[in-house]
């Protein structure tokens, strides 16, 4: 238990339909409740969440068997995320029945963030971060390094780029022909996405961190206003949005239990492996029920698919538990590490020995391993003659790279540093079809119909 004097966020401020960018009509809005709806809906009808279909999720874009891309792993997580909200609002309308908040538009606040959390990262699953990252510090493009320091640019925004920040660069950043607030989200979700709260200076050179330089104030600004605890100012660091561990543990649900799954149809596991790592997040009477349902099952498909559904409403119940019953450390940003950590011994160990199984047999299989060797090769390409042509945007065949870029990414941004975001931009925004079939153009490889 915490003492009286221990500063606490409070849910009534945290949970706030107010939209950045549009915050002179916060007072005309007289349907808040239904905000974060909308913001669900923006997402899904917006162009940057179509291309996620496109986008590898763990193993190549699929052939005649389909398997996860980024698309369909986040509407996953978004359904994941909207039944842990949903139970933690119940939760919390009983252990506040006199407070205001909305707790009943929790499950919506958490869906969108869900809906919304994968939509930074580049081409190439999450070796396409590691590529960028890597091209600048330790490739080509780490020869910038001094002119960006020196025009007091911030470094570690690319060497240690993190797709969770590029996707609240994505949703708050005015892009060029654009509106003011990006997609104008609500405080709340924009909040919810923001997995790292701090500055790439506290990175530790790892891809870990919640927003670039470029967006520090804007995330400031809505932290702010939320009352989300403050830890340093320089460099920036704050507290977890308390809704950001239910956004992670969606995630963590889904990537574990889906990743299992799409390894079976793919035939990188057994069915018996397969039924074997879920059945162990049972205890043993309900183990026995569910060896009793999977028994007059005769579709092994089928029935791994429903060991899946079994795993996935446990783990919802888990981090639902865990996050109720340590709601006070949460306010006060005391708790520590992700909620999945936290859950019943059984369940726990299950997990561990699916994460373990999986680094080792799916995430290291030869498939997974050519897309990353593909993805390392073309993003860095791509940043290598991008930036060399925003450099010297005179020469000729700048010209015709630079006519390649659309006009809503700043290419003659007054900055080093501005400039070689909207290539980061531009190249991070692609999917793994374009990143590819421009690279076959550029090389000569490929031509367009003649």
């Amino acid at each position: 238990m915490f003492h009286e004097e221990v500063e606490r966020m409070n849910w009534t401020q945290l949970l706030s339909a107010r939209r950045f960018g549009m915050e002179h009509y916060a007072q005309s809005t007289k349907h808040e409740r239904t905000e974060y709806q909308r913001d669900y809906d923006r997402l899904i009808f917006s162009s940057p969440f179509r291309r996620l279909q496109n986008k590898t999720q763990v193993f190549p874009l699929p052939g005649s068997i389909f398997v996860h891309n980024r698309l369909t792993h986040s509407l996953e997580v978004a359904s994941v995320g909207r039944s842990l909200g949903e139970t933690v609002g119940r939760g919390l309308r009983q252990q506040h029945k006199d407070s205001s908040a909305h707790f009943e538009e929790i499950g919506a606040i958490v869906s969108a963030a869900c809906l919304a959390h994968d939509l930074g990262n580049p081409p190439f699953g999450h070796s396409g971060e590691k590529a960028i990252s890597t091209f600048f510090s330790e490739g080509t493009g780490s020869y910038l390094r001094e002119a960006i320091e020196q025009e007091g640019g911030r470094w570690a925004d690319f060497t240690s780029f993190e797709g969770n920040a590029n996707a609240i660069r994505l949703l708050m950043h005015q892009f060029r022909g654009r509106r003011k607030g990006g997609f104008v989200m609500t405080y709340s979700t924009l909040a919810s996405i923001v997995k790292y709260p701090y500055s790439s200076e506290l990175s530790g050179g790892r891809n870990k961190f919640g927003f670039f330089a470029s967006e520090e104030k804007d995330y400031q600004h809505i932290a702010e206003e939320l009352g989300i605890i403050r830890l340093s100012d320089q460099p920036l660091h704050y507290v977890r949005y308390p809704l950001v561990y239910l956004v992670e543990a969606a995630d963590d649900i889904c990537y574990q239990v889906m990743d299992i799954e799409d390894a079976h149809k793919l035939h990188l596991i057994t069915s018996e492996k397969a039924k074997e790592l879920m059945l162990a997040f049972f205890e043993p009477e309900l183990r026995l029920q569910r060896e009793q349902t999977l028994a007059m099952v005769t579709d092994v498909n089928e029935q791994i698919a429903y060991l899946r559904s079994g795993v996935i409403g446990l783990l919802v119940e888990e981090c639902a538990r865990i996050f109720l019953a340590h709601e006070e450390e949460i306010l006060a940003g005391a708790f520590s590490g992700p909620l999945i950590e936290h859950i019943s011994t059984t369940p726990a160990v299950a997990y561990k020995k699916c994460s373990q199984f999986a680094y080792q047999y799916i995430y290291r299989s030869r498939d997974v391993l050519d897309v990353e060797l593909a993805g390392y090769r073309i993003i860095g390409f791509l940043l290598e003659v991008f930036t060399k042509a925003i450099q010297n945007p005179e020469h000729a065949y700048s010209k015709l790279l630079l006519n390649r870029i659309p006009e809503q990414y700043e290419t003659d941004a007054p900055s080093l540093y501005g400039k070689i975001q909207s290539v980061i931009d531009y190249v991070s925004g692609m999917t793994d079809v374009y990143a590819l079939d421009l690279y076959r153009k550029i090389t000569g490889m490929g031509l367009p119909m003649v």
